[in-house]
Formats: C-alpha cells, sequence, structure tokens
C-alpha cells in the first residue's frame, strides 16, 4: 500500500490538538497545538545532529500540509 507523506489525525481525548502524521522517513507525530513532536525512529547522536537541521522544514511541511487541508474542507 501506498501512503501520502502526511496524514491528519484527530482523538477526543485530545480536545484541542491536531495531530500530522508523517509516514516517511524519519516518521513521526507532531501536534500542531503546542509543536509537540513524538519520533518512531530511534536516533544515534549523529543522526540527531542531522535531524535538528531538518527538523525546521519538516515541522514547516506539516504546517503547510494541515493550512492546505483545511483550506479544502472550506471550499
Amino acid at each position: 500500500m501506498e501512503l501520502p507523506k502526511f496524514i491528519l489525525g484527530d482523538n477526543t481525548d485530545f480536545d484541542t490538538a491536531i495531530f500530522v502524521i508523517h509516514t516517511e522517513f524519519p516518521r513521526f507525530v507532531i501536534n500542531l497545538e503546542n509543536d509537540d513532536i513524538e519520533w518512531f525512529e530511534d536516533f544515534d547522536a549523529q543522526d540527531e545532529e542531522e535531524l535538528l537541521s531538518e527538523m525546521e522544514n519538516l515541522i514547516e511541511e506539516a504546517s503547510k500540509f494541515y493550512d492546505r487541508e483545511v483550506s479544502r474542507y472550506d471550499n
């Protein structure tokens, strides 16, 4: 099965939270309410350095994806 790069997630246990799931490496879930990130990968020290530089771009991509999806619901 082919998955999209990003998926929106919602859960009634988290009243105001909206989650974006990134399905490609490095896989993660970001809570757009507070920008908390849960990684599904294990990283060593070398990976963490590279990840820090890439993390800002990934968060920005996730936010743009959310904005795009919400705008499509409005139409």
